[in-house]
């Protein structure tokens, strides 16, 4: 399998803030196509801007601009290695803030499982850069137990093994979407192995530790006066789907279950992934 490539008018580069330099794939509107809005997407645990891939060109189809982006210490965006406190949620929220302003606020924030925990603690700190919050296979709280366990194991791991050695041990795990990343988005296996050697070792150990005991915040986020979507596959096992509708329900949230996906929506059925995502901002801009 190759890595799908982003529409031919897509750029790789760069985004300069006042927080740092943030790697982006910018995904224009076409010419003779009306732009909408822009998008800014965030990946998930062990993720990348690559999980996003397939999704640019119906976007961008539908008038909207698409920045997907590593956050700090994922992939090709810089960070600290050994510092976790630089990876704390509050600070990589702080970064959103930042991105957001940089790619053009008002945006529509999306936020992948991790990513969505992310968003949601962005918009907590200020919702004025964004138009609309969409939260993709991420739920109300912690991620599941028997998730929780393989997390920490890779924490663990992580404490005591190269990110070389780490990755060989993922590998005899058969890890799960949350731990492994969605494969059909990034790539083959060798892409992967590059995106888990370009991850900080600090910024895993840090998302590992939040997924498993990031606290119930969606009364709080209820609260904000933003548009909210909810949208999963029609299996998850990193949040339950049972969980994603309660979740849906008490933020007054639009609900889509996209069928023939489980934890990533956005690389298993990318065409009708975008169309529930362009259906919801049109209504939404």
């Amino acid at each position: 399998m190759t890595t799908p490539a982003p529409p031919p008018d897509a750029r790789a580069h760069q985004l300069r803030t006042p927080r740092g330099a943030f790697a982006v794939v910018d995904s224009p509107v076409p010419p003779g196509v009306e732009q909408r809005g822009v998008a800014l997407l965030l990946p998930g645990f062990t993720g990348s801007k690559e999980d996003f891939a397939l999704l640019h060109a119906p976007l961008a189809a539908r008038g909207y601009r698409s920045v997907a982006i590593d956050g700090r210490g994922q992939y090709e965006s810089d960070g600290p290695a050994d510092d976790e406190s630089a990876y704390a949620r509050e600070e990589l929220a702080l970064d959103v803030l930042a991105q957001a302003e940089a790619v053009g606020a008002p945006a529509h924030l999306l936020g992948h499982s991790f990513g969505g925990q992310i968003a949601r603690a962005a918009v907590l700190l200020d919702a004025s850069p964004f138009r609309s919050l969409t939260l993709v296979a991420s739920g109300p709280a912690q991620i599941s137990v028997p998730q929780q366990q393989r997390v920490k194991l890779l924490r663990d791991a992580l404490a005591v093994m190269t990110m070389p050695e780490v990755w060989e041990a993922i590998l005899a795990m058969g890890p799960p979407e949350e731990v492994g990343g969605p494969a059909r988005g990034i790539g083959g296996i060798d892409q992967l192995r590059r995106r888990w050697l370009g991850n900080k070792p600090a910024q895993l150990r840090a998302a590992g530790h939040q997924l498993c005991t990031e606290p119930d915040r969606v009364a709080e986020l209820a609260a904000v006066p933003l548009p909210f979507h909810v949208l999963s596959g029609e299996k998850d096992d990193t949040w339950p789907v049972p969980l994603l509708d309660d979740m849906a329900l008490r933020l007054g949230a639009r609900r889509t279950v996209i069928p023939g996906a489980e934890h990533s929506p956005n690389a298993e059925q990318p065409l009708a992934t975008a169309d529930a995502l362009a259906d919801f901002w049109d209504g939404n801009g």
